[in-house]
């Protein structure tokens, strides 16, 4: 039974330092910096009906992002924008997931990169929602990772760097492998944090708590649903959250890009029933980012 597609071996067209090429011929050399430090930052976007959500936000937060790893992209945020347009069209894609990402070149090895190229790459691709819409509406599972998120003055957590990704498929390969979807990770200090690839929010007697974002990312959804539940009159706290009051919380969800709101059934082994806010927010988001979707019953 074949599985699916691999990435390397697909048609289409992806921009590659200012031009498009095949898809099956955007290759990079094995002696990249980025493949052998981690040197690079990247974003994820998606569009509904041809309008990408949020797209300067998540250029400029590449732009950001490169930035805090020493480096510059030779794009603005508009320019890059612009890419992410072009990209979509070019595919003649509506609904999909875009990829842009920047890293530093072969021209260099070693820890020291000044000499390295930054290069540009722009995707995209058509992929669902990262976890299935009844399984959404279900709650997904979670269970605890082991690693955790790292203090900010040992990496830089406020950018979307490739090598900080390192720990969460660690962290997302064990929970799958134990039968859980994601895995709810803690920060250097014992606190919760986020799941590997979303941000997560908690409800207690109608009002929604969720961890500060002073040690990973403050994500675009995430700030985005903060604002969708404040017009709806919900009462939201970001404050520290520790473990032991997991068991405290009646509705739990994840929010992200890929994610966007997913309502979670379960943290190890404490149980959760997706309800009203849960229902609410997930509903509101999709209004949101896709107008002419019909809403989840």
């Amino acid at each position: 039974m074949s599985g699916p597609t691999p990435f390397h071996d697909r048609d289409g067209l992806i921009w590659l330092d200012g031009k498009m090429v095949p898809w099956r011929e955007a290759n990079i050399h094995v002696l990249t910096h980025a493949l052998h430090y981690g040197s690079g930052v990247f974003e994820g976007l998606r569009a509904y009906g041809g309008e990408i959500f949020k797209l300067s936000e998540h250029s400029q937060r590449l732009i950001d992002s490169a930035k805090t790893l020493d480096f510059d992209i030779p794009y603005t945020a508009a320019e890059i924008d612009q890419i992410c347009r072009d990209v979509v069209a070019a595919n003649n894609l509506s609904d999909c997931y875009i990829r842009p990402i920047a890293w530093r070149g072969s021209e260099q090895i070693g820890v020291a990169a000044q000499a390295t190229k930054i290069h540009l790459s722009v995707a995209a691709w058509e992929w669902g929602s990262y976890f299935p819409m009844e399984q959404r509406l279900k709650g997904i599972k979670i269970t605890m990772a082991k690693y955790r998120r790292p203090d900010p003055a040992t990496a830089p957590s406020t950018s979307k760097a490739a090598g900080l990704y390192m720990i969460c498929t660690i962290e997302k390969h064990r929970a799958e492998n134990a039968g859980f979807a994601d895995a709810l990770m803690l920060d250097w200090r014992g606190r919760v944090a986020e799941c590997t690839g979303a941000n997560i929010f908690f409800v207690k007697d109608g009002v929604i708590h969720t961890p500060e974002a002073d040690c990973f990312l403050n994500g675009i959804t995430r700030r985005t649903v903060i604002d969708l539940a404040k017009k709806r009159g919900y009462q939201v706290i970001e404050r520290a959250i520790m473990p032991d009051e997991l068991k405290d919380f009646s509705e739990v969800f994840v929010t992200g890009t890929a994610a966007e709101v997913t309502p979670v059934s379960q943290i190890g082994e404490h149980t959760y029933t997706p309800a009203e806010i849960s229902k609410n927010l997930l509903n509101d988001y999709t209004a949101c980012v896709q107008p002419s979707r019909k809403a989840a019953e």
